[in-house]
């Protein structure tokens, strides 16, 4: 993406400051504090702190300062190890290098640990430091649940290559050449690198007709037998210029009646979802409507409808039963439909659209 796209999340991000009156917000992206949020503001791809200042300056501090001249769009790049990669030399230096008054309001991310928070009051007293719930990053995650034109532009590309792979697995299992999990499981893994993606979005899973009675099958695969009699379930997405796909695909051969009749029960219930996915309807609509659909068949689906992917495979918004009148469908939001059935004797059955 070029700078301009940046340029523009960056404006709503600074106008809210002005708005809360922040003089300085500080993102962190980093092993336990994941934020993709630096990704969607800087195009930087990997662990960094980002600070935004409220004259509309954006100084990233990336753990690898060569990957960052690479791939960021930032007003200065400075390395972390001149900040001995820790977070409070960080916002020190950058308050005095941003010439941050004296008493000024200073973020912190939600996530910060509460005595390290009260760390940060101790360390920099002359300054108001904020840690809160309702913070600028959650206000970044929830612009982030609409995507604009290029996010959707890339998660097109996500799914066409995901499609690809697909059809090669079907066409590799129904030929025989993909026996085994493992054989499902590395072929995406090396497809998904051939096609220009950053690889998978979340760990394989591929389980064969003796292990599908799990949501996520543990291990995620295995060498076990996959594409047999009954039914197989493969669970994969790919990452492509940092935007996830999510998808659920069952196999079934040779299946049981007691086997055909979840298949057509979670059939008909990707129809009745996506009657219910529809511009400015509530989001739980569709959720509350496959689980009535399962409970009329004495079933019952042990996890979520879907979810909202993006950077993330997993973000808002999340499709449950529980969240009525949490999110309104609207034009931008993109997210994965993964409803499900599994039983201890028949295996299981999932279907995503």
């Amino acid at each position: 993406m070029n700078k301009t796209v940046y340029q523009k999340r960056l404006e709503l991000i600074w106008d809210r400051m002005a708005q809360e009156e922040i003089t300085l917000t500080m993102f962190e992206d980093a092993e336990g504090k994941r934020d993709s949020t630096i990704r969607w503001l800087s195009g930087h791809p990997s662990d960094a702190l980002l600070f935004l200042s409220a004259d509309r300056k954006s100084l990233l501090v990336p753990w690898d300062i060569n990957l960052a001249k690479a791939y960021a769009r930032a007003d200065i790049l400075i390395p972390y190890n001149q900040f001995k990669r820790d977070p409070k030399i960080a916002i020190g230096t950058t308050l005095d290098f941003l010439d941050i008054p004296h008493g000024a309001k200073i973020e912190i991310p939600a996530v910060t640990p509460y005595p390290v928070f009260l760390d940060f009051i101790e360390e920099f007293s002359d300054y108001d430091i904020i840690c809160r719930k309702e913070c600028t990053a959650s206000y970044a995650r929830d612009l982030r649940i609409t995507k604009d034109a290029d996010e959707i532009a890339l998660l097109r590309k996500a799914a066409d290559i995901t499609n690809i792979i697909i059809d090669l697995i079907e066409k590799k299992v129904r030929c025989g050449k993909i026996k085994t999990e493992a054989d499902a499981a590395m072929l995406i893994e090396l497809e998904a690198r051939k096609q220009g993606c950053e690889g998978t979005s979340f760990e394989t899973l591929a389980a064969g007709q003796d292990r599908s009675f799990c949501i996520h099958a543990f291990p995620s695969w295995t060498n076990a037998a996959f594409g047999g009699q009954g039914l197989s379930i493969l669970d994969f997405g790919l990452r492509y210029r940092g935007y996830c796909t999510d998808i659920t695909l069952t196999f079934a051969r040779d299946a049981s009646p007691a086997q055909l009749k979840m298949v057509g029960l979670v059939e008909k219930a990707a129809k009745t979802a996506l009657e219910q996915l529809v511009n400015g309807n509530d989001i739980s609509l569709a959720a509350s409507a496959v689980d009535n659909l399962f409970k009329k068949s004495k079933k019952n689906m042990d996890h979520g409808l879907g979810h909202g992917i993006g950077l993330d495979v997993h973000e808002y918004p999340f499709i449950r039963s529980t969240h009525s009148g949490k999110w309104i469908l609207a034009p931008g939001m993109a997210f994965s439909v993964e409803h499900g059935l599994y039983d201890p004797v028949h295996g299981g059955r999932s279907f995503v659209n």
